[in-house]
């Protein structure tokens, strides 16, 4: 019963999402181009400039939940200690909605390809929310 409540709570979001605009959408798609990018420079600060600074930001991974800024930026940098860990980064983008002014919710695929450390993968799921007016991420679901 409880996951019925849960999924016609996610479809009526989705039915009565609202729309953002153009703009909106194309910064968020930057900003991700752009941590991709940084990402693939071995520049792990940078790429966490898409994150909300602060410590109630939640990273949801496979070995559980983690809040803060800082400690995200550490649990980075322990799991990618060096460019053969980081590998090459790519970012597919599967379905952006906006279910609230100032939210964005965006399901999509990452992949890294590590030559040397094997290639791996999955999906991502991201809450974005509009802070003093720039899209930051403020829960990160990846696994």
């Amino acid at each position: 019963m409880r996951n019925c409540v849960l999924t016609l709570l996610l479809l009526s979001l989705s039915y009565f999402a609202i729309a953002q605009s153009k703009a909106d959408q194309d910064e968020i798609y930057g900003i991700l181009n752009r941590q991709n990018g940084d990402w693939n420079r071995g520049d792990v600060k940078s790429f966490m400039k898409g994150y909300w600074e602060s410590d109630s930001l939640m990273f949801v991974g496979k070995n559980g939940v983690t809040y803060g800024y800082n400690q995200t930026y550490e649990n980075y940098l322990k799991r990618y200690p060096d460019r053969a860990s980081m590998g090459t980064l790519k970012f597919e983008f599967i379905n952006l909605t906006f279910p609230a002014k100032n939210a964005a919710f965006l399901v999509g695929k990452w992949n890294l390809t590590r030559p040397e450390k094997g290639d791996i993968g999955g999906h991502y799921t991201l809450l974005w929310k509009k802070i003093k007016g720039k899209w930051l991420i403020i829960c990160d679901h990846s696994s």
